[in-house]
């Protein structure tokens, strides 16, 4: 059976005595009980939810595939994806030939001059015209170059990089939305047992109101009914105003429109059916989402390492300049007569002594190196700890849940024969309460034990890498 859940807001309950006295002694005792009515609340405010057919329900997977396509977090991560993919774009851009134009327009008010000897004879003279116009295409192409081998080899490592981190988003949100899943579930359950607990105790302070005023008991188990009753009534209250910032926080990890409305479905006999896991499986570091990026991060810092071992060595380029050039002595008929010139060539770049600037880099990436490996040694042993508490929490919880669903079948049985025995007069009402506290408590308690198997399991599943999105 599929159950649908809403807010539920209690009505206010009251409870009145009446009391009539005859000379100094009590005659009667009264109390009256207004039925709970736990309904739906009207649209107050933005945080409560409504029943009708325009409200949509959703079951925890359909949490999780709106948290994937909505939640901020995630889809600034998926954002940054594209931002490295960018980024390596721009870094690689130096492979291209790079073209540029250029253009000089220059006027001599005064020709140059030049200066030459011949035979002994001082010779000066003036050289070149009045009017120059020096329109150029320059072209540059990298053959070699150390920066840019290095973001050639790192290009693909930081989108990885960049797409580990949003799959450790997507864990988490998986993880998260989950747990707030069933734990407001959890809430919403208990409302529902101690709305049935409420109910029964309003039944035994009426027949002990009853059997007081027959004379079987005295005023003491009523009073004891109605203090029972006023105890279930606070904690239903509690429970009541919990879920309005269960919803929220669930709504936030979702990335649902906190204006917007909808309830919660599941379905119970899917819900058992899955909460069991095989602990015989053995644990891969290699499938956890840390483990990966710290291997990428390794594999970016040998990356660096081994630029810093290539910076020495020379940066090649080849260039091709063509310049399509005008002179004139008359400004008038610059454009007349033109004189192209072109030429290609190699350019080399040899870094001979830069201060042991790229010797320290070189040293300081290695010492990172080594910091990354007694990172990756502490990370092994975090994974196994977290590991090995998320397995006995999942058995422990497991063997409890068991147990205390036995628990709740006997204790509702022993409240239902403790009832009877005190309608019959045969026990005191103190064996009512404790058979009545016994039920509460085993009920809640199975709910508690259910919604913390339910985490250990998604615990359990993140530790050994085998959640999925």
């Amino acid at each position: 059976m599929k159950y649908n859940y809403s807010f539920y807001s209690i009505k206010e309950l009251f409870l009145k005595r009446i009391r009539s006295f005859t000379g100094n002694v009590i005659q009667t005792l009264f109390l009256v009980i207004c039925v709970l009515n736990l309904s739906f609340s009207d649209a107050q405010n933005a945080d409560t939810l409504y029943t009708n057919d325009s409200t949509p329900s959703f079951t925890v997977k359909q949490c999780i595939d709106y948290a994937m396509k909505h939640q901020p977090a995630l889809q600034r991560s998926l954002i940054n994806v594209s931002i490295a993919k960018t980024t390596n774009a721009i870094d690689l851009s130096g492979w291209y030939p790079q073209v540029g134009a250029t253009g000089n327009l220059t006027h001599y008010f005064q020709l140059p001059t030049t200066i030459s000897s011949t035979n002994g004879t001082t010779v000066t003279q003036k050289t070149g015209v009045a009017n120059t116009a020096i329109p150029g295409l320059g072209v540059t192409q990298s053959i070699y170059a150390p920066s840019l081998q290095y973001a050639y080899k790192t290009a693909p490592l930081y989108v990885k990089q960049a797409e580990q981190i949003t799959d450790s988003t997507k864990i988490y949100l998986v993880s998260a939305v989950s747990k707030s899943f069933y734990s407001l579930l959890l809430t919403l359950e208990q409302i529902d047992v101690l709305k049935e607990d409420t109910v029964r105790l309003s039944q035994n302070v009426r027949d002990a109101y009853h059997q007081y005023i027959g004379g079987i008991v005295d005023e003491t188990d009523y009073e004891e009914a109605t203090i029972t009753l006023n105890n279930s009534m606070a904690q239903l209250k509690q429970a009541d105003e919990n879920v309005v910032p269960q919803y929220a926080f669930l709504k936030q990890l979702m990335g649902y429109p906190p204006e917007k409305q909808f309830n919660i479905s599941f379905d119970t006999v899917q819900m058992m059916k899955e909460i069991d896991i095989d602990t015989s499986e053995q644990l891969k570091y290699e499938k956890r989402i840390e483990y990966k990026q710290l291997a990428t991060e390794i594999d970016l810092q040998h990356q660096l390492t081994a630029y810093y071992r290539r910076a020495a060595l020379p940066t090649l380029s080849a260039f091709y300049n063509y310049n399509y050039e005008f002179e004139n002595s008359e400004a008038s008929k610059l454009f007349a007569d033109a004189y192209p010139n072109s030429l290609i060539g190699l350019s080399v770049s040899v870094p001979v002594f830069n201060g042991f600037y790229r010797v320290q880099n070189l040293h300081r990436s290695q010492l990172q190196e080594r910091l990354l490996d007694w990172s990756g040694i502490d990370l092994k042993s975090q994974i196994y700890s977290e590991y090995t508490t998320a397995l006995a929490n999942y058995k422990s919880n497991l063997y409890n849940l068991h147990v205390l669903q036995s628990n709740v079948a006997m204790a509702k049985r022993v409240y239902f024969v403790v009832t009877l025995q005190y309608k019959q007069g045969i026990v005191a009402y103190l064996n009512v309460i404790t058979a009545e506290s016994n039920l509460i408590t085993s009920e809640i308690s199975y709910l508690n034990a259910l919604f913390q198997l339910l985490s250990s399991k998604i615990d359990l599943e993140k530790a050994m890498g085998n959640i999925s999105y």
